[in-house]
């Protein structure tokens, strides 16, 4: 049999076929009507820029056609039949028995039978095509049977025999000695985590999806995500990871803010800080990061600042950590806050002795929190004196500024008396100090007054006779003596201050410049 070959069709151009024109045509109508009638013999040509799935796809199509529509339609081929079919139009051909597009929807109803490495070959294969099969439904039926099969079964394992494609049946086991993934160390929830991280970013973003609205666990689905990002790296390229981490940062946005750890999330964010992702996406992530912030070390924190900048950390970073958390989602507690509060001392100790950290920064780090997030400011001071030391350079107005920033009221008494002989603060926080020290001296003696006046005279109108000072109270008074006598040698000491920093300015004013400090060595 003498085959014609009167038609060449260029395919993307990867590859040039040579054809039977009227066998071509006889099923595709798009050639059909490209050709009409015409019965010449001179050979024609056909250019094809986006032919789905490329010349391996046609040559399938071009198999379908020579042997008279007939074709084993199977999960690894189904989406590539399909788009193929639907671009050459083959709905329709001369013996009327061979109608692609309906073979392949056929194939498509019996999604439910195929085992679960069925469904993976299937998601698998389509995923390049994923508009066009889309459409077809062939990717959203493997999906919502695939997704279909984790929810009920999320606490189960497919047996091993099911691990190859070419297993007959999909197969469920609640036996812990059939789990063929225990030998990964992953749980019998995270079963499936392997299967479906050969899936491109765009499938996961579609399966995440899926599970979502089927109100699957958002802590296993969280732990899929973080899984899939480090799977992927080890053979994604540059663009890749980009793509990927968008979409895991994206899909882990959407999840209960518990459903992920605090240390994941950093984990993910040391990745991100090395690639230029989206904006959008780094917002998200710094968000989801701020809301667990009291759960996170000092460690986590001190991220190296970005490439250009002079300080060494990023406190920029951390100050939108700290607004996150501030207006987050999460309700607030006591308990919460203040374990951000110490989080933030230890941190802004560290960063203090940094040269190059400017004043409105180490200012924001220490006044963004507020009050009731520290029960003592002692740390804070430290910190403070830390800071003032390596910035001797200051500006009183910038100085003061700092200095203002701190609770007096919240101070120890022997935080207040390292303060008043501290040369570096600003001699009107002092004064600060001392009056906060002696008002709050007062207010205790007032009600240490009060209390005993009370107890004398319900005691006299008992008719008792009347009694000495109790221990408690002598105790409370010879308290009370002993601090009363600090707060008149503070007051003192103020005095001296004041009058040496006011011959300290003048001296200043005569040199010009002050003698350079060294700078401490950095907290550990």
């Amino acid at each position: 049999m003498v085959v014609c070959c009167d038609l060449e069709v260029d395919v993307n151009g990867e590859e040039t076929f040579l054809l039977d024109k009227e066998t071509i045509c006889s099923f595709s109508g798009r050639l059909s009507r490209l050709f009409g009638k015409s019965a010449s013999a001179k050979r024609n040509k056909v250019i094809f820029h986006d032919f789905p799935g490329g010349a391996g796809n046609f040559e399938l199509i071009s198999r379908f056609c020579y042997n008279n529509g007939e074709i084993d339609i199977n999960p690894s081929n189904i989406s590539l039949l399909y788009s193929a079919a639907r671009f050459m139009e083959m709905n329709d051909s001369v013996s009327g028995n061979c109608n692609l597009l309906e073979k392949t929807a056929k194939a498509v109803e019996e999604i439910e039978y195929w085992t679960w490495s069925d469904l993976l070959v299937a998601l698998k294969h389509g995923q390049d095509l994923q508009q066009v099969a889309a459409s077809s439904g062939v990717l959203e039926r493997c999906l919502d049977s695939l997704v279909g099969r984790l929810v009920t079964n999320n606490e189960a394992s497919p047996c091993a025999s099911t691990s190859s494609p070419d297993s007959p049946r999909f197969r469920l086991s609640g036996d812990t000695k059939s789990v063929e993934n225990s030998k990964h160390g992953f749980s019998r929830a995270a079963w499936w985590f392997e299967d479906l991280s050969v899936l491109s970013p765009n499938m996961i973003e579609m399966l995440i999806k899926s599970v979502v609205s089927k109100k699957f666990d958002h802590a296993i689905i969280g732990r899929f995500l973080v899984y899939y990002q480090k799977s992927k790296f080890h053979i994604a390229s540059s663009d890749e990871k980009h793509k990927v981490l968008e979409i895991v940062i994206d899909m882990l946005y959407t999840l209960d803010s518990n459903s992920i750890s605090c240390r994941s999330l950093f984990g993910i964010l040391r990745v991100v800080l090395n690639l230029n992702i989206s904006k959008s996406s780094r917002s998200k992530l710094e968000s989801m990061i701020g809301s667990q912030l009291d759960e996170a070390t000092l460690d986590n924190l001190l991220i190296p600042s970005p490439h250009g900048t002079s300080y060494l950390y990023d406190v920029n970073l951390v100050l939108k950590f700290l607004k996150a958390f501030l207006h987050g989602d999460r309700q607030l507690s006591p308990m919460r806050t203040k374990k951000v509060g110490s989080l933030m001392d230890l941190y802004i100790a560290e960063v203090a002795p940094d040269p190059c950290l400017k004043s409105s920064k180490f200012l924001a780090l220490i006044t963004t929190l507020p009050d009731s997030a520290r029960d003592s400011c002692d740390e804070l001071y430290h910190a403070i004196d830390i800071y003032l030391e390596v910035h001797a350079g200051l500006c009183e107005e910038e100085k003061m500024k700092i200095c203002c920033a701190l609770n007096y009221k919240k101070l120890s008494t022997e935080a207040y008396i390292r303060i008043s002989r501290n040369a570096k603060f600003a001699s009107e926080s002092t004064a600060q100090a001392l009056t906060s020290r002696q008002l709050k001296l007062k207010n205790f003696q007032q009600g240490a007054n009060y209390n005993e006046t009370k107890g004398k005279a319900k005691r006299d109108e008992a008719g008792e006779q009347k009694l000495d000072i109790s221990a408690e109270n002598e105790k409370l008074r010879e308290h009370l003596q002993g601090m009363q006598c600090r707060v008149m040698e503070l007051e003192q000491v103020c005095k001296k201050m004041q009058s040496q920093m006011a011959k300290f300015v003048k001296s200043k004013a005569a040199a010009g410049h002050t003698t350079p400090r060294l700078m401490p060595r950095f907290c550990s």
